[in-house]
């Protein structure tokens, strides 16, 4: 008999909840939670000992061999980071570990650190060999960061997983990052429904709910991980152009895609445009669609957005 069982861990700085239908469930999900902690260990910036962390290590001096799903990823996030007028920056690594924004040691750098650390962001200096599925980064004091799209290909690679154990259905939840795939079948109807958490009220209040099957929900914003001094408040969201948090109307976008990996992807690249000029490129990409929440509560969804209750 399918019932739905729930396996929660801690990891990656968030609450992850995979929850699947299975007979025996348990012996999978022990299987996938092992995958989660390798996955953190190959992709993180924040652990000295990752396999992510060999290469910005060796920025400026040598390349470094790395896992083809390593490889994969970055190559990806490269990509998507000189795309015209993407927000996506995987290089950024260096201003992200001088505001520390999310840690307790967070603080506003001065203006000649950040335009130091601006030096060092440009993606174009990633260099990758395929052949030998190494990565260089040109520059010392370079580093890579995959937080704005690790999470979404661990989903994917999860699900995967998952699929290949004979798992009908289930869900996989990294904090603000939702991927389903096959029937809820304890719905009607058997979708999934995703809460779009409402950026001005505490956690688990929403503006909308998505009723979805074998599709990631995503969000993006800026009301959660943030760090006041002086009275200003900063967000995490950083502008490479300025070496500052992002100034714009969104609080929050939320994509809607096949790939959870796509999912994480553009709301980054998008992150700090308009809500027109979101809407308007999510429209022209085959299978994404968005809602957009501004810093006056409006709710800009995109016209193809799956069934939206609110």
């Amino acid at each position: 008999m399918l019932t739905l069982t729930n396996r929660q861990v801690y990891l990656m700085g968030t609450t992850i909840d995979i929850s699947i239908y299975h007979a025996n469930p348990e012996p999978i999900l022990d299987e996938a939670e092992e995958l989660l902690y390798l996955y953190n260990h190959r992709f993180s910036a924040n652990d000295d000992s990752s396999e992510l962390m060999a290469i910005n290590r060796s920025a400026g001096t040598e390349a470094v061999v790395v896992h083809p799903q390593l490889f994969e990823l970055i190559a990806l996030g490269k990509k998507h980071s000189l795309a015209p007028s993407s927000h996506l920056n995987i290089a950024i690594g260096p201003l992200i570990q001088t505001w520390r924004i999310g840690f307790d040691d967070a603080k506003v750098p001065s203006q000649e650190e950040i335009t130091a650390k601006l030096a060092l962001i440009d993606p174009r200096k990633i260099i990758l060999d395929e052949k030998n599925s190494s990565v260089f980064l040109a520059k010392a004091g370079m580093k890579i960061d995959l937080g704005a799209l690790a999470k979404g290909y661990i989903a994917d690679r999860i699900m995967e997983f998952l699929k290949k154990q004979g798992v009908p259905a289930g869900l996989i939840n990294l904090g603000g990052n939702v991927l389903t795939f096959g029937p809820a079948y304890h719905n009607p109807d058997q979708n999934w429904r995703i809460g779009i958490q409402n950026p001005g009220l505490p956690r688990g209040n929403h503006l909308a709910i998505l009723s979805v099957r074998d599709q990631s929900v995503v969000t993006s914003g800026i009301y959660e991980r943030t760090f006041t001094y002086q009275g200003k408040t900063y967000h995490h969201i950083f502008d490479s152009q300025t070496g500052y948090p992002v100034d714009c109307q969104t609080v929050s976008l939320t994509i809607v895609s096949k790939l959870s990996v796509d999912g994480e992807i553009w709301t980054t690249r998008l992150f700090g445009k308009s809500p027109s000029e979101i809407l308007t490129e999510v429209i022209r990409v085959p299978d994404l669609a968005a809602i957009v929440v501004t810093n006056e509560n409006q709710i800009f969804p995109s016209s193809n957005l799956p069934i939206l209750k609110s």
